[in-house]
């Protein structure tokens, strides 16, 4: 068995058998082990392709290269951590009688039923169990986000369900086209038209313009809407306010990447098809809106989760400009922004969840005094938020400053727009901030059970990558950049 199998497999196998005992104590262990399992495989499968190079399965239908590897062994990682943080915290929903046996069961189950939809999504070669997988996901979540099976956790459930669902229907016409586009120009008679390597190497380049153009826009119109691009954004803060803060963890820090890789790997084929931008300028646009509408958003919320999930489209904004550039330094700093992005809001929501059970609500004008209630809570969301806010040393500033470099080099009058909204973000977390941490606690708050190590090792680790990147890591981004953009970043 290789080590991808063992990496896909696991999260099935473990998701099955936790349709049985989920419920149990021994499911939560069961949940981190097989997550434990998937991030050990995916760590020596990425070590094996970072020595050897890209790896295309027998039957072609799976391919890791520089790209997919690292966003493999991330979302597995971050997977991991939150299942740890998840077993307690789901103990504690079942204590208070939020969660009911069964629907833990449920929970546990979905959980790595969604954990295995990402990395089939990163880790196949066919364009349409791409599609699928993401559709997959999709449905997984719409069962996480309704756990709680409130009023209001109904309808954020089909909330996202209709949005989600009518935009993985562009997605799916997107595809539809590009393998129209594909067999007119291919050959009808062959059955790897759907492959990407397939239409990368050999086929990319004579793929017709006309129809690759309109697929794309379908495409990016679907994957957008699970990025959480603007327009098509509204799901999101409803998911994240009303599911699972476990789930908020993983959605915000994996889901929206693996959107993001769908995107990103059908504009190589667009870009190469038409030698022009015209994808590079529509994602700009698309991010670039949605970072600024995020921004603004921040200023208007109540809610802690959902404040925090505005914060997510902002960034996740920020990163489809730097995609839609496509110049070497925005593709490697978006690539990183990815990876500090997925650690510090997981460590975030982590820590959002803590006070949320410390306070007894996720309105922001009743978390007051974290700091001096429990002030492992309070200097986590702290330092979460400085760390997301893009302060020095930590890696979002490193990301952050690489991509308002890139964009003064490629697009000088568009750094302005860039500038304003990373004051408009600031200002919009850290006004709320200041009273949840250093406030006047109410009186009767009581500390909470707390696991906190998930929260110390990601911003440990965002720490590390804003004062040095490791020479592997490093490599990783450059050989990825390479694959995207062409060139290596100077």
């Amino acid at each position: 068995m290789t080590l991808l199998e063992i990496t896909l497999l696991a999260p099935l196998v473990g998701g099955l058998l936790l349709v049985f005992i989920g419920h149990r104590p021994l499911g939560g262990w069961i949940n981190v082990a097989t997550c434990a399992v998937t991030f050990g495989a995916s760590l020596a499968m990425a070590l094996d392709v970072f020595a050897h190079g890209p790896q295309l399965s027998s039957g072609r239908m799976f391919y890791i290269d520089a790209f997919n590897v690292y966003l493999v062994i991330l979302t597995a990682f971050v997977g991991m951590t939150s299942a740890i943080f998840s077993r307690p915290y789901m103990r504690h929903e079942v204590e208070r009688g939020r969660v009911t046996d069964r629907r833990l069961r449920l929970y546990h189950s979905m959980y790595q039923c969604f954990i295995f939809s990402m990395l089939l999504a990163l880790s196949t070669n066919n364009l349409g169990i791409l599609w699928v997988a993401m559709e997959a996901a999709t449905l997984t979540t719409v069962l996480l986000v309704s756990l709680y099976r409130t009023p209001e956790a109904i309808e954020a459930a089909w909330k996202y369900f209709i949005l989600c669902g009518v935009g993985i229907a562009q997605a799916l016409f997107g595809t539809v086209l590009v393998y129209f586009a594909a067999e007119n120009k291919l050959g009808a008679e062959r059955d790897d038209t759907m492959l990407w390597t397939v239409l990368h190497g050999a086929g990319a380049g004579i793929l017709d313009p006309a129809v690759v153009t309109l697929a794309f826009v379908f495409l990016l119109v679907g994957y957008g809407t699970k990025v959480g691009l603007v327009p098509l954004h509204n799901w999101l803060p409803d998911a994240h306010s009303e599911g699972p803060t476990p789930m908020s963890a993983v959605l915000s820090g994996l889901l929206l990447n693996v959107a993001l890789y769908s995107l990103v790997r059908v504009k190589m084929l667009v870009d190469a098809s038409l030698q022009t931008n015209l994808a590079g300028h529509l994602m700009m646009g698309f991010g670039l809106l949605s970072f600024m509408v995020a921004g603004l958003f921040l200023h208007r919320q109540h809610d802690i989760k959902r404040m925090y999930s505005y914060s997510s489209i902002e960034h996740m904004g920020l990163m489809t400009f730097a995609f839609g550039m496509g110049v070497p330094l925005a593709t490697y700093g978006a690539l990183l922004h990815m990876t500090v992005h997925s650690l510090t809001k997981s460590a975030i929501f982590v820590t959002v969840g803590h006070a949320s059970q410390l306070a007894g609500t996720q309105r922001i004008d009743r978390i007051r005094g974290l700091i001096r209630t429990q002030p492992a809570i309070g200097w986590g969301l702290l330092i979460g938020t400085v760390a997301i806010a893009g302060f020095p040393p930590f890696g979002v500033f490193i990301s952050e400053f690489l991509l308002l470099v890139a964009t003064m080099q490629s697009w000088p009058w568009l750094a302005i727009p860039l500038l304003v909204g990373f004051g408009v973000a600031f200002a919009g977390l850290f006004r709320n901030l200041q009273p949840m941490v250093f406030g006047e606690p109410p009186p009767g708050q009581k500390p909470v059970e707390a696991n906190m190590l998930p929260v110390a090792v990601h911003l440990l680790l965002v720490l590390w990558l804003g004062l040095s990147i490791p020479a592997f890591l490093s490599g990783w981004f450059e050989q990825a950049t390479l694959l995207i953009s062409g060139a290596l970043p100077r």
